[in-house]
C-alpha cells in the first residue's frame, strides 16, 4: 500500500460522523480503481455501519480505532492537550508518520488548525496555515485564502498566501501562471490598510502573476484564479455569501408558492432553478485546503452529508496526486532566492 494510495478520515468529525463518512468513503472507493482509506474513530461505530452496507471486509479500507472524540465546541487548545487519542489526531499522525498521504476532517475547525500544525509543522518560511476554499464564478471559480485561520495577519504572512494559493492553483488545475489579487475596499493603491498596501508592493516584486487589488465584487466573477486576504476579511465574505444564498433561496421558495400563478410559474421555470442550484451547490465545492502544513489536510464543512464529504475526499486525492506541499516548499525557496538577488 503506497503513500499515495492512502488517505486517513476522522470518521468522527462533523454533525454526522460514521452515518455520513462510511457511505461517502464507498462512494469515492468505486470510483478510484487503487485508493485505500483508513477510516479513525470508535471501532465499534465504524464497523455498525460498514456491516449496514455489506463492506466490513472491504479489501480498501482500514479502520483505526480511536477511543476518544474531539467535539465541536471544544477549545483548540484543550483538544490538542487532552484529547491525544482522538479520531482527529490519530488521523493526523497517519500523514505524519507516513501511512497516509492526507487527512480529512469535518471536525472542530480551531482545533483541526491546532492539531494539524503541531503534529505536521509548517514548512520551512510559512509562518501559519491558512484555509483555501474554491468559490464558484461566472467565468470558472475562483481559490479564495485565508477564510478564518488567521484574523490578524502581516503584509509577510499575506504574501506567504499568495504563494500557496498560487501553487495549490497550479498543482490542481494545470495553471502554471495564475492570477492573484489582493482583496482590497476599492482597486486604487491608495486605498487601504498598511499592511494590505505592503504586501502588494511584495506581490508587485515577485514573480507571482499579480494583477492588483480586487473587490468583493470579484469574488464570484472567477475572472481571478486567486484572491488573498486575512481571515477576519475572508470568513466575514464567505459567511455573508452563504448568508446571501440562504436569503435568495428562501424567498425564492416562499414567492412560488405564494399563488397559483407563482406555482406555475415555478413549474415553467424549474429546469433553469434546478440548473443554477447545480452551478451554486456547496457539495460541489465542499473541502477547504490547510495549506502551508508539511502534510495534507483538507477540512470538510462540518454539516457535510456523504455526497458532500466525498467532495471533499476526492480534494485530497487531487493534493495527493499533485504532491502540493512540496510544490508550495519549492516555489517559496525559488522566489525568497530571487528576493535575496534584489
Amino acid at each position: 500500500m503506497s503513500l499515495k494510495s492512502t488517505i486517513a478520515l476522522d470518521a468522527m468529525g462533523g454533525d454526522f460522523g460514521p452515518s455520513e463518512i462510511v457511505p461517502a468513503a464507498l462512494y469515492v472507493i468505486k470510483k478510484h480503481k487503487g485508493l485505500h482509506l483508513t477510516l479513525v474513530g470508535k471501532e465499534d461505530l465504524i464497523l455498525e455501519q460498514l456491516k449496514k452496507h455489506n463492506a466490513v471486509d472491504h479489501d480498501c479500507i482500514k479502520v483505526v480505532h480511536a477511543s476518544e472524540v474531539v467535539e465541536m465546541h471544544e477549545a483548540p487548545s484543550q483538544a490538542l492537550r487532552n484529547k491525544k487519542d482522538s479520531s482527529m489526531r490519530i488521523a493526523i499522525e497517519l500523514v505524519r508518520d507516513g501511512h497516509a498521504g492526507a487527512c480529512v476532517s469535518a471536525g472542530n475547525t480551531g482545533a483541526l488548525m491546532a492539531t494539524s500544525r503541531f503534529i505536521l509543522k509548517m514548512l520551512p518560511g510559512m509562518d501559519r496555515p491558512a484555509i483555501c476554499t474554491t468559490l464558484p464564478g461566472k467565468n470558472g471559480h475562483t481559490h479564495v485564502l485565508d477564510l478564518g485561520a488567521n484574523v490578524d495577519s502581516s503584509s509577510e504572512q499575506l504574501f506567504q498566501f499568495a504563494i500557496m494559493g498560487a501553487q495549490l492553483t497550479s498543482a490542481v488545475e494545470g495553471n502554471e501562471n495564475p492570477t492573484i489579487g489582493l482583496l482590497n475596499i476599492g482597486e486604487e493603491d491608495i486605498k487601504g490598510n498598511d499592511r494590505v498596501k505592503q504586501a502588494a508592493t511584495l506581490l508587485s516584486e515577485s514573480h507571482l502573476n499579480y494583477i492588483g487589488f480586487v473587490e468583493g465584487t470579484d469574488l464570484y466573477t472567477g475572472d481571478v484564479d486567486v484572491i488573498v486576504c486575512d481571515g477576519f476579511v475572508g470568513n466575514v465574505a464567505l459567511k455573508a455569501s452563504e448568508g446571501l444564498a440562504e436569503f435568495l433561496r428562501y424567498h425564492a421558495t416562499v414567492q412560488f408558492k405564494s399563488s397559483l400563478y407563482s406555482k406555475f410559474a415555478g413549474l415553467v421555470a424549474m429546469p433553469v432553478l434546478k440548473a443554477l442550484k447545480r452551478k451554486i451547490d456547496p457539495k460541489r465545492y465542499n473541502g477547504a485546503s490547510l495549506l502551508g502544513l508539511r502534510g495534507i489536510v483538507i477540512k470538510s464543512h462540518g454539516g457535510a452529508e456523504r455526497e458532500s464529504f466525498a467532495t471533499a475526499i476526492e480534494e485530497a486525492i487531487i493534493e495527493v496526486e499533485n504532491n502540493v506541499p512540496d510544490k508550495i516548499n519549492a516555489k517559496l525557496e525559488q522566489l525568497l532566492i530571487d528576493r535575496q538577488s534584489l
